[in-house]
């Protein structure tokens, strides 16, 4: 026996005597956050301040700049040195996935235009919310939209994969879309497209507030790529396990053994200082679970639409301006 067999034997028997635990590199890896937390906005130096550890930017904001503004924003980016990931608001409204007006040129001209660009930021996902887009229209045959949505899906996969990129069907509470308003219902449409690039991305406040059971992070494991939370009461940021039920929730994301983002999507009038709240919130949810609320909550609540904009006046919207159904 060599003298580094003996030194061998011998560190082992000390650390079975003591009851010590040895972090080897691959224990250290180990030990790193699966679970990154996001903020869903096009400010990336905010999102930075706050500390998040990823921006979710909106892809249809960056799609429709001038290559010149475009060029400046990559530049910003790189400065602030934030990551962004993730990008979600992908295809406007006036492009129509579903319906007698779908233009297949139309919607792949402005898909590779999205995933070039989506490339250059870095960009490893691309939610597929769209509700507007993908809503079916009065008296249109619901089985030819089902193969609209599947043909769809078929055509932008492999761009996608070109670039590096996987798309997540969100699936979209009622009130915002008439379509894929379920994870299962994702989750039938992923299988349908058969492809590795168009996966299944899931949000807590649709899933609450369509009273879908959570056990869906389980079932569709595999194939879940992405998330997205807020309080489901009207959309606000999570902020404590007494303002709804989170427990059921964490507890299956642990068991699935997601590793991904979780951006938070969702409304305060006080970012200051409800951002750093939450996300504390969060990371403590994803590391340690959530307790069930000690009291009565609210009902998941859909936000509140914006009013209409005035006829004499146009609004002037933010960097996080959008619509219903995204």
């Amino acid at each position: 026996m060599t003298n580094l067999s003996r030194r061998r034997i011998a560190f082992s028997l000390l650390v079975s005597v003591l009851g010590l635990t040895v972090l080897t590199p691959s224990s250290v890896r180990a030990a790193q956050p699966k679970i990154k937390i996001g903020y869903n906005t096009d400010d990336v130096e905010k999102a930075k301040s706050f500390g998040f550890d990823y921006a979710e930017l909106l892809v249809k904001n960056f799609t429709a700049l001038s290559d010149e503004d475009f060029a400046k924003f990559v530049q910003k980016h790189k400065a602030v040195g934030l990551p962004t990931p993730v990008g979600n608001n992908f295809i406007p409204v006036e492009l129509k996935l579903v319906g007698p007006e779908v233009d297949k040129d139309k919607q792949m001209e402005f898909v590779k235009k999205a995933f070039d660009r989506a490339q250059k930021l870095g960009m490893k996902t691309v939610v597929l919310g769209s509700g507007a887009a993908r809503k079916v229209p009065d008296g249109f045959s619901a089985d030819e939209a089902w193969s609209q949505l599947v043909d769809f899906a078929k055509r932008i996969a492999p761009e996608a994969k070109k670039r590096g990129i996987v798309v997540t069907v969100e699936p979209l509470q009622k009130g915002e879309t008439n379509t894929i308003n379920t994870a299962a219902e994702g989750l039938k449409w992923v299988q349908a497209v058969n492809h590795p690039n168009f996966q299944l991305m899931v949000d807590f406040y649709h899933l609450s507030l369509e009273k879908e059971d959570p056990a869906i992070l389980l079932t569709a494991k595999k194939n879940i790529k992405h998330l997205h939370i807020a309080n489901p009461y009207l959309r606000r940021f999570p902020m404590s396990s007494d303002e709804f039920d989170y427990s059921v929730f964490f507890a299956n994301l642990k068991k699935s053994g997601y590793q991904g983002g979780l951006t938070i999507e969702g409304k305060t009038e006080k970012l200051d200082e409800e951002a750093p709240k939450s996300l504390a919130f969060l990371r403590g949810a994803v590391a340690n679970g959530v307790k069930p609320p000690s009291g009565p909550t609210p009902p998941a609540t859909p936000a509140p639409r914006a009013p209409a904009p005035s006829p004499v006046a146009k609004p002037t919207p933010g960097p996080d301006a959008r619509k219903p159904g995204y």
